[in-house]
């Protein structure tokens, strides 16, 4: 993995303090909760945890397409939570999404060759040369034949060619940060490895910086700089990979790890396993919102919510009794 300690000293997008809540049936349900994290330039940063613990959420409230209920967005210097209309709208050409679901966020209706010109269109590029330049461009880059998949319609694609049509549409505008949710979750095992590395392709050649999230830490592993973990809204550890993998520092992320499973038949499927089920993000617990599950907990983990603090140079955790500390 490259180092990018030094595009870290100046992210390129930092989240400050950010919260998302959503009204349900008269109650509040906080699903990112005080969350703040930072992204350097050419960076991939990994976001991992449970299903529903806000991850998909965060990362649509980075793209504003969820509004925060409080804290900033800073992308390039710029707060986009403060942005509007025909600003915010500018603004997004230079950050993309690749959705999870690869064929449900393609039109059944259109071609592929105008649903990946249709964002050239939005931005004003009204010169149909040029476009159709740039899309067989991309199309070609993201080894799709431009000539057979142009006519054509998602239905006649399989799942690993709808994604490198959506991953053709988030690079058309050649954006500075795409936010990828769970891009490979949907595909099959053998075609996910394809569409990692095309990823990584891309990444090296329109310089892109990542926010990947995922609950599989297997692929987190694979393409990430460092990595987020996330429980019930908030982050519970930040580190470099090789740091988090190496030496978890919160006792959520070692049973994370522990979960992962070994392709040996011999190797026994692990017992070491959180007790009980996550707590529901509408009654979370007070203190610390992993102690309902965690053998390390006691009195101050219901007292006292943990902030996260650094245990290395690079590696935070939000724990007040951190596996470090054995």
């Amino acid at each position: 993995m490259p180092d990018n300690a030094s595009n870290r000293a100046a992210p390129l997008l930092s989240v400050e303090q950010l919260t998302v809540e959503y009204p349900v049936s008269g109650r509040t349900l906080s699903a990112v909760n005080d969350v703040s994290l930072a992204v350097g330039r050419g960076e991939t940063l990994g976001l991992v945890g449970e299903s529903g613990c806000g991850k998909s959420t965060l990362g649509r409230a980075v793209l504003q397409l969820r509004r925060p209920t409080a804290g900033k967005v800073v992308f390039d210097g710029t707060d986009l939570t403060a942005l509007e209309g025909e600003a915010l709208r500018l603004m997004r050409k230079r950050l993309q999404l690749i959705f999870q679901d690869p064929i449900a966020s393609l039109n059944p209706r259109r071609c592929i060759g105008d649903i990946v010109a249709e964002p050239l269109i939005i931005t004003g590029i009204t010169d149909r040369a040029e476009r159709e330049r740039r899309v067989r461009e991309v199309l070609t880059a993201v080894g799709l034949d431009p000539d057979l998949v142009w006519r054509r319609l998602p239905h006649e694609f399989s799942g690993g060619q709808c994604q490198r049509v959506c991953i053709a549409r988030a690079l058309i505008l050649e954006p500075e940060l795409v936010v990828c949710d769970e891009p490979v979750s949907a595909l099959d095992v053998s075609i996910r490895a394809q569409i990692l590395n095309l990823l990584e392709e891309m990444k090296r050649r329109y310089g892109l910086t990542l926010l990947f999230i995922a609950h599989d830490l297997a692929v987190v592993k694979a393409v990430s700089d460092r990595i987020a973990v996330m429980y019930l809204g908030r982050l519970c550890e930040v580190g470099p990979t090789e740091q988090v993998f190496g030496r978890p520092a919160h006792p959520y992320t070692a049973l994370l790890l522990a979960a992962i499973p070994v392709p040996d038949p011999t190797v026994p499927p692990t017992t070491n396993v959180a007790a009980g089920e996550p707590p529901s993000p509408l009654d979370p617990p007070s203190g610390c919102r992993f102690r309902t599950r965690c053998p390390r907990a006691d009195g101050i983990c219901a007292k006292e919510v943990p902030d996260l603090r650094p245990t290395t140079s690079e590696q935070s955790v939000a724990c007040h009794h951190p596996l470090t500390d054995r």
